[in-house]
């Protein structure tokens, strides 16, 4: 049987930049081909191709037998395909029915007008084929994650598409979430949609893949069935190398206590009691909704607490904006780096200083000279590719993005440092380089905090995980006493 999709030699080059080199990927009808590789690596750009939203230099498309030219996103509907994107293309001030039918809005029979009542019976429909029941009047602003991604995937299915890619899909989903989200994909599978899936989670490469593809600085290094590969190949493939342990180990000397929370309360907060330690890594867990990121908020003065203290190296301070949590010595590295964490339209250099400014100054002015030494350090240090301090960070990958942001921090004389979902949707390289700058920091006394919902993660980096259920922190436990089964139990309060 010929592939339903077939795609020969595709290049694709920027000045000074190769970001495809004569790769060839090919998808059956009915199959899950899984599409890793570090940022970077060109993931992004061959699904941008075969979206129709970026042209590229060489190669050919097959779909269905057919060569099909992709000059525009609308092309790429015709021939059946759709890329959910890992940042949703949905508009939060329309509803669900209307962006599932945005641009193909169903009209009343002889007019020009949008027949809305058939709108949303089609949205519904769609919907309860995914096993959603979300009300389709509603914006997508007031949805949850987990929500957006079944409108887009029913925004998908609504073009009837028979190729469905998927970029880092679970990036924010919770484990139930992400077994509903499975539930579909094995749904459409077994209709004969061909699922492109994109993940740096390479667990979920086992579980739901059929075949998996390797790219590495733009070349395919391998295609074979998932069955036929373990993990540490993968990696190896994916990096170019062997990476010794996934998780890297320091030897970190705990110091004198540098933090301390005392009966902290804020609007999803109760009576939160922490101590942090200077050259420790405190994680923090639980479910979605526990209260880990308004707790790294309140600490950071981004909200405001109602009651209780925060004391940071013995005394107490009351931060009433991020700003003056940096002049004590507190930073914070936010789960949404596009929306908070970074200036897109800004470069690397310029992002990289944001947090030192004070330090570049020459008389009134910033020191040209000074701001590139500081960036091409990080960049350096930190491996950010390209190795381009004035590339605008929102061509950068989302494992580079990450990288700038952490530059930005180190950059600066903090005393405590908050991660929050640091390597969300960030490859295994790019991940091993974080884990290691953040047991730099802790070898340097600075006090680190790291929010995660990946339990692997928090068990391989920290020295304890402090467990939070429903606004509270249900118990702490040392390195010792953590297991997954022991986290997961105090995030239920099942204790």
């Amino acid at each position: 049987m010929s592939p339903l999709l077939e795609m020969c030699g595709i290049a694709k080059e920027y000045p000074g930049v190769r970001a495809l080199a004569d790769v060839t990927f090919e998808l059956r009808a009915g199959e899950i081909h899984c599409l890793v590789g570090e940022n970077g690596a060109g993931k992004s750009t061959l699904m941008k191709i075969l979206a129709g939203a970026l042209a590229k230099d060489a190669g050919s498309i097959v779909v269905n037998g057919q060569n099909v030219a992709l000059h525009s996103p609308t092309d790429a509907q015709a021939a059946g395909i759709g890329i959910i994107y890992q940042d949703y293309k949905l508009v939060p001030e329309l509803s669900v029915a209307e962006n599932i039918f945005l641009g193909q809005e169903p009209t009343k029979q002889h007019s020009p007008f949008i027949d809305k009542k058939k709108m949303h019976d089609d949205a519904r429909k769609l919907l309860a084929q995914l096993g959603e029941e979300i009300p389709t009047d509603l914006t997508i602003a007031m949805l949850s994650v987990a929500q957006r991604q079944m409108v887009e995937v029913a925004k998908a299915l609504s073009r009837h598409v028979t190729i469905l890619a998927m970029d880092e899909p679970t990036a924010s989903l919770t484990e139930h979430e992400t077994v509903n989200l499975f539930r579909v994909i094995r749904q459409l599978k077994s209709e004969g949609v061909g699922i492109i899936y994109i993940s740096h989670r390479l667990e979920e490469v086992f579980e739901i893949g059929d075949r998996v593809t390797v790219l590495r600085d733009g070349k395919v290094v391998l295609t074979t069935e998932v069955a036929q590969v373990d993990k540490r190949r993968l990696i190896q493939s994916m990096v170019g190398r062997e990476l010794e342990d996934e998780f890297p180990r320091a030897e970190l000397t705990r110091g004198e206590e540098i933090l301390r929370v005392e009966h902290l309360h804020a609007h999803r907060l109760h009576d939160i009691n922490l101590t942090l330690y200077k050259g420790e890594i405190l994680g923090i867990a639980g479910l979605v909704g526990a209260g880990r990121t308004e707790l790294a908020r309140v600490i950071f003065g981004a909200d405001k607490k109602s009651s209780g203290r925060v004391v940071l190296e013995g005394t107490e301070i009351s931060p009433d904006s991020p700003t003056d949590a940096i002049r004590a010595g507190i930073g914070l590295l936010t789960e949404d780096r596009n929306q908070l964490g970074l200036i897109l339209q800004m470069n690397v250099r310029e992002n990289i200083s944001l947090a030192s400014l004070s330090d570049l100054l020459a008389g009134p002015f910033i020191s040209r000279g000074k701001e590139e030494a500081l960036a091409a350090r990080y960049v350096s240090e930190l491996n950010i590719r390209p190795h381009d301090s004035s590339m605008e960070v929102e061509k950068l990958s989302g494992g580079n993005r990450q990288k700038v942001v952490l530059a930005r921090w180190l950059s600066t004389d903090a005393k405590v440092l908050m991660f929050d979902e640091p390597t969300a949707g960030v490859d295994v390289g790019a991940k091993y380089e974080i884990y290691t700058s953040i047991n730099r920091l802790a070898q340097h006394g600075i006090g680190v905090l790291v929010i995660s919902s990946d339990l692997p993660e928090l068990l391989g980096i920290c020295n304890r995980i402090a467990v939070m259920c429903e606004g509270r922190v249900t118990g702490v436990l040392s390195r010792d006493e953590a297991t997954q089964e022991k986290i997961m139990t105090l995030a239920t309060m099942m204790n």
